[in-house]
């Protein structure tokens, strides 16, 4: 549980809730809600989360625990919101650090952040519903429903819904730093 790893990465730093509170712009409140399972962060206050921790965000992720045969069900899988204009995912595979499967959703105009930007691993991207611009470099990749694309994303990259319909994708990230 993304709950017990955050906590257990706040005591293994020596932090408070306070002094994470403070590192983040975070409230206390909301931190312990996260710690306790009782809210989802957004993708945002985990990319200010996994800064605090001197990690990426997948380590957030990573359970030692995980278990051999992982069976992912609609509505008990965790999700990661976001603001308005801002991309949702649903993880779909368990924490073991070899690659992992979010399930995207961007409604119309919703990007997956503000620019574009890389990390050290390799994502493919299948559509399955609506459509989705995914630019990796300089270059633009129109995807309608059962396209895919699969890139170094050392490149510089984002989504967008640039149509007036939802969209929704499945996301493979290996090994998962995103």
């Amino acid at each position: 549980m993304l709950g017990h790893r955050l906590r257990a990465l706040r005591h293994q730093h020596a932090l408070t809730l306070r002094q994470v509170a403070d590192a983040t712009g975070l409230s206390t409140a909301l931190l312990s809600q996260i710690e306790n399972g009782r809210t989802d962060p957004s993708v945002t206050t985990l990319r200010k989360l996994a800064q605090v921790f001197e990690a990426d965000m997948a380590t957030l992720f990573r359970d030692p625990d995980a278990p051999a045969v992982h069976v992912s069900r609609p509505g008990e899988r965790f999700r990661m919101a976001a603001p308005a204009g801002l991309i949702t995912y649903e993880r779909i595979t368990p924490g073991r650090g070899d690659f992992e499967v979010l399930r995207a959703q961007l409604a119309p105009g919703d990007v997956s952040s503000e620019h574009a930007w890389g990390h050290e691993s390799t994502e493919c991207v299948y559509v399955l519903d609506g459509a989705i611009t995914v630019t990796v470099g300089d270059t633009q990749h129109a995807l309608q429903v059962g396209e895919a694309i699969t890139f170094d994303s050392r490149q510089p990259h984002r989504y967008a819904n640039e149509s007036d319909a939802p969209a929704a994708f499945l996301l493979t990230v290996s090994p998962p730093t995103p």
